[in-house]
């Protein structure tokens, strides 16, 4: 199957390529040096768990150490050639044969596990069981050349109880020759027995330097307020690109001028951000939306705590709109406790389909509220 025919996936961010086409790994050489080094000492773990934020790289990292594995005979075979000298990098060109194949989706040593399309052409909010039992396929058939075989399970917080199940049961016996890499964003929703089976590997949010490479390697047109992107991303190249398809920076901007009007409420600018809201077609710009409101309450509770606003700024004026309105640890425990009213309200709203323009205002209210004690 070729790349241009494949079904819709979800392990790829909109506006990005495709981790497995991703050249080059910024800001996460630790995770990559732990890996080789356990390779190199003839100590490799037949399960590992990338484990961080998302957005900052364990895809791309995981079809790197993909790709990699694929190209190293196994022990037992290049022992007749005599030991290799360690592996100083997980590049392996893009020309190297198991690359070309990787890029054509081609690879019979190398299955991805993703939430998958159903009967009606849509993805899946979990990965399923039988995602899970595909790979029975795979281990079935014999590795290329008696090779190696490596499985991606991204994200394997999205498995479902039985997916998650039959995919221990794996990681308990393991196929010969197999290495199994699971990225999670959040490894507190795997089994225990999961993560207890596989050696971990950790991401760290990445610097503002690496975060801007790895936008230009994306191919993203950014922003001259680029000191707001990378204070609303947190690190994560991922939320960066959301943040820029969907109009992310207007929309927090849009935010803040509504708290700087408070505690006398601007109606207008309040019925404007609940217009965005229900705009048809819109749900992920709702879904960004609760994000930035969420994101405006903690650096709230945040400039109260500690006494300044969080630096940069992730809007004009946002720094003098935060102290004003949060000048004291009081307030902030105040805007504290209405950020988890307001998320679980709002998620709640969400799930059971209430109107999101009165999600809005209902939150933008209470907003109010708390300005005015």
């Amino acid at each position: 199957m070729s790349k241009d025919d494949a079904p819709l996936r979800a392990d790829q961010t909109a506006g990005a390529p495709h981790p497995r086409e991703t050249l080059h790994l910024f800001g996460q050489a630790q995770a990559e040096q732990d890996f080789l080094t356990a390779f190199n000492s003839d100590r490799l773990h037949h399960g590992w768990l990338l484990t961080g934020p998302q957005g900052v790289g364990k895809a791309t990292l995981a079809w790197r150490i993909a790709a990699f594995l694929l190209s190293q005979p196994p022990a037992e075979e290049a022992g007749l050639f005599g030991a290799p000298p360690p592996a100083t990098s997980l590049d392996i060109g893009m020309d190297h044969p198991v690359m070309h194949r990787i890029q054509a989706l081609a690879e019979p040593g190398l299955a991805s596990i993703t939430r998958s399309v159903n009967d009606k052409g849509k993805l899946r909010d979990q990965i399923v069981v039988d995602d899970i039992r595909a790979l029975n396929k795979f281990f079935g058939l014999s590795a290329t050349d008696g090779g190696r075989r490596v499985v991606i399970v991204d994200a394997a917080d999205e498995m479902n109880t039985s997916a998650a199940n039959a995919l221990l049961k794996m990681l308990e016996e393991p196929p010969a020759r197999t290495t199994l890499l699971l990225v999670s964003h959040q490894p507190s929703r795997l089994l225990p027995t999961i993560r207890s089976r596989c050696r971990l590997l950790r991401f760290a949010p990445l610097s503002p330097e690496d975060m801007q490479a790895a936008l230009t390697q994306a191919g993203a047109e950014l922003p001259r307020q680029a000191e707001h992107l990378a204070a609303l991303a947190n690190g994560s190249v991922g939320a960066a690109l959301r943040l820029l398809n969907l109009g992310g920076l207007q929309a927090y901007s849009d935010v803040v001028r509504l708290l700087d009007s408070l505690p006398r409420l601007d109606r207008q600018r309040a019925m404007a951000l609940a217009e965005q809201a229900a705009a048809r077609g819109g749900a992920d710009k709702f879904e960004l939306l609760l994000t930035l409101i969420d994101t405006a309450l903690a650096r709230l509770a945040r400039t109260g705590a500690t006494g300044r606003a969080p630096q940069p700024e992730a809007a004009p004026q946002e720094a003098a709109v935060l102290s004003r309105l949060s000048p004291t640890p009081q307030k902030a425990r105040a805007w504290a406790d209405l950020a988890a009213q307001v998320t679980a309200r709002m998620r709640h709203g969400q799930a059971v389909n209430l109107d999101p323009a009165a999600l809005v205002l209902d939150t933008v209210f209470k907003m109010q509220d708390t300005a005015a004690r």
